[in-house]
């Protein structure tokens, strides 16, 4: 095939890939070993960060954008009159190894959209990865989408060669599924998750036993949700991630949100606007439940079913339970702590061996870079001052917005000022 050719279906394919947020990974440890190629120890992929601040990418594409199904939300759906083309599978290897040898790419994210059958697009997929892994000896980072209603039998062969496997389960509920891709069964979305799920289990287990067990999926699972297509509120849609965390053992949820592509009733017109901080404050949720010990319905409910924009979802949090403040960072414990807003993990963690050698005050708290700005309106200290002077919420909510907008402001305009 030409070369004019083969570019042209990189153009096309990687730019029907760019919707898929998932992409973003860690976790997987798999070492260079018989002088092969690549090593995914210690990396990220997809211009995602790694803890020491290195920006890494991969070669993110699809192998094809022929589709089976019409889901009114994809670009890749059968009646969107768009161009087509598909990879064969020793075109997606010819292209991973020579774009990692030119320092290109680090990794693969392939994904596909559903030609033929469930089965068939996944046998092509975990064809591509079982031909760099043997026949190339490759050994960076490889994530595969698994496709909904695939076989057990390719699902455990699939993490036998991918670091990651993942299932966008596209919309966050079955009626917004149902509403906008008519075509597709929840069920089946759920189906390779539960075999990946019980596979990474079942290796965990032989590991202990037989150091030699062959890794599977070693980065674990993920899935992605469209936000804004289908009109869930942001109560409905954490409560959906917290199933799959709880349910799947998923490594991360993503949160997607939409891009009007297509005139249709039932979707967002064309124009309006991409709900990027809704999104935003999706993920911190998120990272909430992960990370600080919040429950789900402690931050969203019946009663406080979207987040608000204007404010992030912790302090949010804490201005609807002042009641729990203020919190003495002398005496509380790393659950509370964490609650104060403007405190991250390292903060408190900071907190927690300072006072050990002595009681903390506020320039004790600086000194060791806690950030006050918002943190003193919900903690005390070794210190007869206490910030918050029985504020309202309200009151507090505006100190806050005010001290943020002025920082910002004074930022701007030292930027401006080296321009002259």
């Amino acid at each position: 095939m030409s070369f004019e050719r083969t570019q042209e279906k990189l153009k096309i394919l990687a730019d029907a890939a760019k919707y898929d947020v998932s992409c973003s990974s860690s976790g997987s440890n798999r070492a260079n070993k018989n002088k092969g190629l690549g090593d995914s120890t210690g990396m990220g992929i997809c211009h995602s960060y790694t803890e020491d601040g290195r920006c890494v990418s991969l070669l993110k594409i699809l192998l094809t954008n022929y589709c089976i199904f019409d889901c009114a939300y994809c670009v890749t759906r059968k009646s969107n009159d768009i161009k087509r083309a598909a990879f064969k599978v020793q075109e997606v290897v010819d292209l991973t190894i020579n774009f990692y040898r030119r320092n290109y790419i680090e990794g693969l994210f392939l994904s596909s959209g559903i030609f033929k059958s469930a089965d068939y697009t996944m046998e092509c997929l975990v064809a591509v990865a079982k031909k760099l892994r043997l026949e190339e000896n490759f050994n960076g980072y490889i994530h595969l989408k698994s496709i909904p209603g695939a076989s057990d039998e390719l699902m455990r062969e699939a993490g036998l060669y991918a670091d990651r496997l993942s299932v966008n389960i596209e919309i966050p509920t079955e009626a917004g599924l149902k509403k906008l891709a008519p075509d597709k069964n929840r069920a089946d979305f759920i189906k390779p998750m539960v075999k990946v799920k019980n596979e990474i289990i079942q290796y965990k287990a032989e590991k202990k036993l037989i150091k030699s067990t062959p890794k599977y999926a070693p980065a674990g699972q993920s899935t992605q949700m469209i936000i804004g297509a289908s009109g869930e509120n942001d109560f409905q849609i954490m409560q959906t991630s917290n199933y799959f965390y709880k349910s799947f053992n998923l490594k991360r949820v993503y949160y997607s949100g939409y891009v009007p592509i297509s005139y249709d009733d039932r979707l967002p017109k064309i124009g309006s606007e991409v709900p990027m901080l809704r999104e935003n404050r999706l993920y911190q949720t998120d990272w909430l439940m992960r990370f600080y010990g919040f429950d789900v319905s402690e931050i969203l409910n019946a009663k406080h079913q979207n987040l608000d924009l204007d404010i992030d979802p912790k302090l949010s949090w804490a201005l609807r339970n002042l009641h729990e403040f203020p919190v003495d960072v002398n005496t509380a414990d790393k659950r509370m702590l964490a609650r104060i807003p403007g405190l991250g993990m390292k903060s408190v963690y900071k907190i927690i061996n300072a006072r050990r050698f002595r009681r903390l005050n506020w320039d004790h708290l600086k000194k060791i870079g806690i950030a006050l700005n918002r943190a003193q309106y919900f903690m005390i200290c070794d210190s007869n001052q206490f910030e918050r002077r029985d504020l309202s919420a309200e009151k507090i909510k505006g100190l806050i917005l005010q001290n943020s907008t002025s920082k910002y402001t004074k930022t701007l305009s030292n930027q401006m000022s080296l321009f002259g």
